[in-house]
């Protein structure tokens, strides 16, 4: 019995389990959808509950909390983390930019002007989860400031992808629902910064009510967890301090739950026999060209240029070749990509299913042609 409370916590504690979970309940998912029981399966998921759909709870509920984990560690990153020393937090933040414009320059090369032009942001996010996973399944041979430097550009990511799920996937607003929301956050803030509060019921009812109002403001939902991640008390070096409190409590709900309810819900796909013919489509070629290409030239390139300018230089111990195949693990969408697939092509199934079917596709090119080149740049290192 100890035996298997010991490998079990090892288990939950490893970079990779996280990783591993999501792609358990994507096939799982996969395969039940396009089972016998697919069209009960898929009909669980539009079963309605207090007005919505079991999916969009899921969708727009709970992922509030992945994006308030988000936020707290963007918080502490910021502040005391890899991200608050600019001569070190300058080069993931250029590349994380790259990685974000080159692969949307890809998709509107190939979409603009068309229906589907609105999913130029499915190809800019990276799953930090599996990203991180596939770099740990190579062991002590990958140098501590590659992952260092891989996790701080999938952080910057996520924080692009929440601005860019802000500012472009917002449908018509109600400014009195929004300022409503706002006001919330402002006395929060209030409540942190001026009166230091530091228990934990004012904002969680305040999370709460920002949710509610936001949800039908028609910015998305989510952004309240950002919002309210900013809003918690953070004091540096304090390990005890509300914000990191609360984030530990959310990493393993978050990463054993949240996210893998996530990928249930939004993996079940019906592959149906022609679904190749989709491949030569724009919006195929987009999402495919921008993860899988994009993205390492874009991470690769614009981390090159900023050295050469002298704006920020290697990690110590990196070399290049490194860098790029992080930036081909970068190509790993999925949770964002799949998240922003929702909004973009909203209400439109054909769209939303191929759109899916192909980031999946994507992210594992990119995490075989990842781990396959530093596998074999690492090899001839330690050689």
């Amino acid at each position: 019995m100890n035996l298997i409370k010991t490998t079990w916590k090892r288990f939950i504690s490893s970079e990779k389990s996280g990783g591993l979970i999501l792609i358990a309940c994507t096939l799982i998912s996969l395969l039940i959808a396009n089972s016998s029981v697919g069209e009960v399966y898929l009909s669980y998921w539009d079963y309605p509950l207090g007005g919505h759909s079991l999916a969009l709870w899921i969708n727009d509920g709970l992922m509030a909390l992945f994006f308030l984990l988000v936020g707290l560690e963007l918080v502490q990153d910021l502040s005391e983390g890899e991200l608050s020393n600019r001569k070190t937090a300058y080069l993931p933040m250029i590349a994380a930019i790259g990685g974000m414009l080159v692969p949307a320059a890809i998709y509107l090369l190939f979409n603009a002007g068309t229906a589907t032009h609105s999913g130029f942001g499915i190809p800019m996010a990276t799953d930090i989860a599996f990203a991180l996973g596939i770099l740990s399944l190579l062991g002590s041979r990958v140098p501590l400031a590659l992952k260092v430097f891989l996790t701080a550009l999938a952080v910057i990511d996520d924080l692009g992808a929440i601005l860019v799920i802000a500012l472009f996937y917002s449908t018509s607003l109600s400014w009195v629902y929004l300022g409503a929301s706002l006001a919330v956050f402002a006395l929060l803030l209030i409540l942190n910064k001026y009166f230091k509060v530091k228990s934990l019921f004012p904002y969680l009812i305040g999370g709460v009510l920002m949710w509610y109002w936001m949800l039908h403001s028609g910015v998305h939902a989510t952004i309240a967890g950002v919002l309210l991640a900013i809003a918690i008390p953070f004091e540096k070096r304090n390990p005890d301090c509300l914000s990191i409190r609360i984030r530990n409590y959310l990493h393993y709900p978050v990463a054993f739950l949240v996210l893998p309810l996530f990928a249930l819900a939004n993996t079940a796909i019906q592959v149906e026999g022609n679904w190749d013919a989709a491949l030569g489509e724009p919006f195929a070629i987009g999402i495919l060209a921008g993860l899988i290409i994009g993205k390492p030239i874009g991470i690769t390139l614009f981390s090159y240029l900023s050295v050469k300018a002298k704006l920020c230089h290697l990690p110590s111990g990196v070399k290049w070749k490194e860098l790029a195949g992080a930036g081909m693990l970068g190509g790993i969408g999925f949770t964002m990509s799949i998240f922003i697939t929702l909004l973009a092509f909203k209400g439109n199934s054909h769209f939303i299913n191929d759109s899916k079917l192909f980031i999946l596709l994507a992210s594992l090119c990119s995490a075989i042609l990842g781990f396959a080149w530093l596998n074999n740049v690492l090899k001839k290192k330690k050689g």
